[in-house]
């Protein structure tokens, strides 16, 4: 089976069973659902959510057949994971592991690199890792930046940025 993983489980919230978690998941919309299956820890223990509130910088969520603090604590600092083929998403969405080995060539047609990871820094704002036989660069993960992203051909096309890849 192939998991995504969309966040951490970094604490409880009141007595209700209730869990936050830190996730910087782009499409929370399409996971943070009631219904929904996650799949918790390295043993990937499958639970439906019940509940969803955005609250702060976390989601929160309530699983069911969880409605006591005491049931969920041995679930605090475990991953939480979901099916890849459970996201629905739409024509020109994509997720960032699917990006991973991807070519990158610019506007001007000259190749660039390979996608190694993505990095993420404050604020949610993410770095494309492009790297070649030379050297590794960080490219802006931004829709103004991205020209195109075919993953039929498993090429990214970036606007060329003047000074950036020297």
């Amino acid at each position: 089976m192939d998991y995504v993983w969309i966040g951490k489980i970094v604490n409880t919230h009141g007595i209700k069973g209730e869990l936050r978690i830190l996730s910087s998941f782009l499409y929370k919309d399409k996971v943070f659902i009631p219904g929904m299956k996650f799949y918790i820890g390295k043993k990937k223990e499958c639970m439906t959510v019940t509940s969803y509130r955005p609250h702060k910088n976390f989601d929160m969520v309530t699983f069911e057949g969880y409605q006591n603090i005491n049931d969920v604590l041995r679930l605090k600092g475990l991953s939480v994971y979901v099916l890849r083929h459970d996201i629905q998403l739409k024509e020109g969405e994509y997720l960032d592991t699917d990006l991973f080995g991807m070519d990158v060539i610019d506007t001007a047609g000259v190749f660039r690199g390979k996608v190694t990871s993505i990095r993420l820094q404050k604020g949610n704002r993410r770095l494309l890792e492009i790297t070649n036989q030379e050297k590794k660069y960080l490219f802006p993960l931004q829709k103004e930046l991205i020209e195109k992203v075919d993953l039929k051909a498993n090429q990214i096309v970036v606007v060329t940025l003047k000074g950036l890849f020297v």
